[in-house]
């Protein structure tokens, strides 16, 4: 029923445009939950089951977000990010649950609560829901920039305030009276830990079920099944050890996607991503049409000072939150936050799901318990119908930069590999360990280690660069002493032979001793230095040629397999559905055409400038548009 109201939503594109999906939801479970009430239903069979949520519902959603969560901007933005999500919910929570406790102090509510109740709450109503954020952002299609760092932020922010959640029930478990120093110390330390932990789980459950889907081609029909519940059985997993669940499916899912989809075929690709999407659909509906339906079936205690003051606290406290770590990170970032950027960032806190499933698991052994779950929905409606409404038209209004609508090309894309590893190089020229040295290394030991271990048909390929540093070592000293002779007037400008009377001597040369030998005759005669110089650059030319020959028979013997060169490219990133940059290229149906290309248009050595005076060194040229090339390779 909620799935066709959404439906009839979307029908009318004015409608559907100016409301979120989750508003719409939302206004389903309210009308559902009057219909029922005066049907005289008892309100026990349509309430809010907080397992339910936690292990049920939420599991599907983090994991979609974490499995399509576009990785290369991700980690080029994991500093603001973690920022953002870790730093702020700290703030936030210490500054909301400070503010409310200073005004609980002059008797401004209704009714009492001790710090560390209010401390729990302030917790809860501190994270961000990413649910509404990738709704409200995917329809406006924001820049790539803006949308990782609001999406990965309300996606790690969940992470960090269930944990935050966690140490202050147990705090108020122990009771405000018997807690220690020590009690602190281990608070804090706890946060690590669990959060650590549900990281370490979930990248050892990514590993298992890549290498699980490696052997699942005798029974192809498994491998999805694997995909879905191996992740789920980390989120099990960390709960049973009482770590982060939500951190550890999201990192399962960040982690296993680059492995698991060269080890599906295209088919069973797009069976895993529309399974995912269908489930986290399902879920995201369910539990927005039961927060509706929890506004009439839960015992509710109104304080429109404690809602005023907290709706307040949390838009204030988020902007100045904002503010601030963006200027720290301007200083230290080459793409800096604009004051439009840190408006969105401040602006698109929407309040959701993991709020609302929280203050239903509040103990109930907690008297403003009802106070703190009608603000809770009051908060969630807020952001929901007022910030989740009015933010497309002040993101049209402020000119928010949008994403591009086109595809990455393969030259795009080639240049951006070349972009990564020159920056790299540049970097550890200059002796700084920055973000493209650590993704360098990392990608050199994913290709050397991991990925020949989790994926089928990846062959190790190493490469050998000891003989280019020798040679390019060999250069290096050769100018240098040729810098200092040239300095210190070592060789006479006398000694010194013209390109003219060069040739004369090459021909009287070529008459006494005949071809074969004249090159070597000349440069002894002549220059012992250039001799020299011509050796070294006739070994660097033979050390470049061998590793053009592997090449070229590498490609060779991929055409003759019948495999195609997409096994020897390097392979573009899993599909993001967020970015819209998704295009799948399957190289399967056009093998014949590429048997056919390189074929006719084979690699060559041209020999054919042996018989020149002046070069008897052979020249590799690539022919890739001469339909008259031989097809033989060297």
């Amino acid at each position: 029923m909620a799935l066709n109201n959404v439906y009839v939503f979307h029908l009318n594109k004015k409608f559907g445009d100016a409301f979120p999906d989750s508003a719409c939801l939302i206004v389903v479970g309210l009308l559902l939950g009057f219909a029922l009430t005066e049907f005289n239903v008892n309100s026990s069979f349509f309430s809010f089951d907080s397992h339910i949520f936690f292990l049920y519902l939420l599991p599907p959603i983090i994991f979609d977000a974490g499995y399509f969560m576009p990785n290369r901007q991700l980690f080029e933005n994991l500093d603001s990010v973690m920022v953002f999500a870790f730093v702020g919910t700290i703030y936030n929570t210490i500054a909301i649950s400070c503010t409310l406790y200073i005004c609980g102090l002059y008797g401004l509510f209704a009714i009492e609560f001790s710090l560390f109740e209010i401390m729990l709450f302030a917790a809860l109503i501190s994270a961000v829901d990413p649910v509404a954020v990738i709704a409200v952002f995917e329809e406006v299609h924001v820049n790539e920039f803006l949308f990782i760092n609001v999406f990965g932020e309300a996606l790690f922010n969940d992470g960090a305030a269930v944990v935050l959640y966690l140490m202050f029930k147990k705090f108020n478990d122990i009771g405000e009276e018997n807690v220690i120093y020590i009690d602190y110390i281990a608070g804090g330390c706890s946060f690590f830990v669990i959060a650590l932990g549900g990281v370490l789980i979930g990248i050892v459950f990514a590993l298992i079920v890549s290498f699980i889907t490696k052997y699942s081609d005798p029974v192809k029909i498994l491998a999805p099944v694997f995909i879905v519940t191996i992740p789920y059985l980390a989120y099990l997993t960390a709960e049973m050890f009482h770590l982060s669940s939500i951190l550890a499916i999201v990192s399962c899912g960040i982690v296993m996607k680059g492995y698991v989809k060269g080890n599906l075929s295209y088919e069973g690709n797009t069976s895993v991503k529309y399974f995912i999407k269908m489930l986290a659909q399902c879920s995201e509906t369910v539990i927005f049409m039961f927060l509706g339906l929890s506004t009439v079936s839960s015992e509710h205690k109104w304080d429109t000072m404690f809602i005023t003051i907290t709706i307040a606290s949390c838009l204030i406290f988020r902007t100045i939150g904002v503010i601030i770590e963006c200027a720290i990170l301007n200083r230290f970032r080459t793409k800096k936050f604009t004051a439009v950027d840190q408006f969105v960032l401040s602006y698109g806190g929407l309040r959701g799901a993991i709020a609302f499933g929280l203050a239903v698991s509040m103990p109930v052994s907690i008297v403003a318990r009802p106070m703190f779950l009608t603000t809770t929905i009051a908060v969630i409606f807020f952001t929901v119908f007022v910030q989740g409404i009015t933010i497309r038209p002040l993101l049209s209004w402020l000119k928010v930069e949008r994403a591009e609508e086109r595809d990455v090309s393969l030259v795009e894309n080639v240049y951006n590999r070349y972009c990564d590893y020159t920056m790299a190089g540049i970097e550890d020229i200059i002796g700084m360990n920055g973000k493209h040295t650590l993704r360098d290394n990392y990608e050199r030991f994913n290709s050397k280690v991991l990925k020949p271990i989790l994926m089928k048909s990846y062959q190790k390929h190493y490469f050998d660069a000891t003989q280019i540093l020798r040679a390019y070592t060999k250069v290096i000293v050769q100018d240098a002493m040729k810098t200092a002779k040239s300095g210190a007037g070592g060789t006479p400008k006398t000694n010194q032979i013209s390109p003219v009377a060069a040739e004369i001597q090459m021909q009287k040369l070529q008459d006494q001793i005949g071809h074969s030998n004249i090159a070597d005759k000349f440069d002894a005669e002549m220059n012992p230095q250039q001799n020299h110089e011509q050796q070294n650059s006739e070994e660097l030319y033979q050390m470049f040629s061998h590793l053009l020959d592997a090449k070229i028979e590498e490609i060779r013997k991929a055409v003759q397999d019948g495999s195609g060169l997409d096994t020897i490219m390097p392979k573009n990133d899993i599909e993001d559905d967020y970015m819209g940059i998704m295009q799948q290229q399957s190289l399967s149906n056009n093998n014949n055409n590429n048997n056919n290309i390189i074929d006719s248009n084979a690699l060559r050595v041209n020999n054919n400038n042996n018989n020149n005076n002046s070069n008897n060194s052979s020249i590799y040229r690539r022919s890739m548009s001469n339909p008259n090339v031989s097809k033989n390779f060297p």
